[in-house]
């Protein structure tokens, strides 16, 4: 947290959109500051690096330039995240929009449990749901959202064997959001909540059984180590979002705007580029193979999902997980959802349930 007051500090000292305009084009010679994603969720930080370090100053000719840090090595968790950039102390920002749920139930929305079951569909979803938190993340916490991305499909790492679903009947299982929790105290589980950081300590001692995350944001953080058995029952994607303060936007003007606004577009493609290879590339790096360009390699033991789990997922996911979470994101959100998400995913929430 120590770097975390600093970081304070130097926003409230300088950091804050205080440049001076360019004398050529209206683009402002400023330095943005920037909340990044997990140090260790490689297929997340490199992009992000990539955009900040290299494709921002090139697309402004080095008018703008970015002070980008970490969240993990900042003591920032990703609840944290919104409330800052309303409150200005960061310019822009990420984070995994169901951590959001707690301020609003209609960030989980385009990330429900079991929803998505490849990452083109993970994508399709959230582009129906953007303009639905764009519009809460204006309205609420003065935030814009400029971009979606994802981590690769979260799925069961477990320090004792896992063959099924009911093998997590009585255990203790880590998740990060309330959708999460739905599907796992349905099949018997116990949820623990804790943020990513501290999950590798609680595997070791055992204060959990199994965690929930991706398939390759749990190898480069080092779970492997600490776990052998995974099943990729799919729980999500941790879809997370790129946002920034909309008075900070604002003070830039309509030529920097525009010319971030592409950017950014630009920067999504690649967020969502890095998931899919990595995705592609997750089991690989788990047991050992090449290419394993996002990971460690491991050996660890992936039990295949069995026939009978894919149906409990889709009835648990389509009876439980969606019925909640209608549940707290109330009617008009399910409406909303139904005639974008839904949609998209050939599913309806049925009102009467809500």
């Amino acid at each position: 947290m120590k770097r975390f007051a600093a970081y304070i500090s130097t926003v409230a000292g300088a950091l804050l959109l205080t440049g001076s305009m360019a004398s050529a084009g209206g683009i402002p010679e400023t330095t943005v500051t920037v909340i990044g994603t997990n140090s260790t969720v490689r297929h997340q930080a490199t992009p992000e690096n990539r955009f900040w370090h290299e494709t921002l100053p090139k697309i402004t000719n080095g008018k703008i330039t970015a002070n980008y840090n970490n969240m993990d090595l900042m003591g920032i968790k990703g609840f944290q995240v919104l409330r800052l950039l309303k409150a200005g102390v960061t310019d822009f920002a990420t984070s995994d929009v169901s951590k959001l749920a707690g301020d609003n139930a209609a960030f989980e929305g385009c990330d429900l449990a079991g929803l998505a079951l490849d990452v083109n569909a993970a994508r399709a979803l959230c582009d129906a749901w953007k303009p639905t938190m764009d519009r809460i993340m204006q309205e609420q916490f003065n935030t814009k959202l400029l971009a979606t991305g994802a981590n690769p499909p979260q799925v069961f790492w477990c320090r004792d064997p896992i063959n099924q679903l009911s093998d997590l009947k009585g255990r203790k299982i880590r998740v990060f959001n309330k959708t999460m929790s739905d599907f796992v105290n349905a099949v018997g589980g116990t949820t623990i909540s804790m943020a990513f950081a501290e999950v590798v300590p609680a595997l070791q001692r055992g204060v959990v059984d199994c965690a929930v995350t991706g398939t390759t944001s749990g190898n480069s953080a080092g779970w492997t180590e600490v776990s052998d058995y995974l099943y990729p029952m799919y729980l999500g994607w941790a879809v997370g979002f790129q946002g920034v303060n909309l008075d900070s936007w604002n003070r830039l003007g309509p030529e920097a705007q525009a010319v971030l606004t592409d950017g950014f577009k630009l920067f999504e493609d690649d967020l969502w580029a890095a998931t899919a290879v990595s995705t592609a590339q997750a089991d690989n790096c788990n047991t050992g193979k090449d290419p394993c360009d996002y990971g460690k390699k491991a050996k660890m033991t992936i039990a295949p999902v069995k026939a009978s789990d894919k149906g409990l997922h889709k009835e648990l996911m389509e009876n439980v997980v969606l019925v909640e979470w209608g549940k707290r994101c109330g009617k008009e959100c399910v409406v909303e959802w139904n005639n974008t998400v839904g949609k998209v995913a050939g599913m309806t929430i049925p009102l009467d349930n809500i």
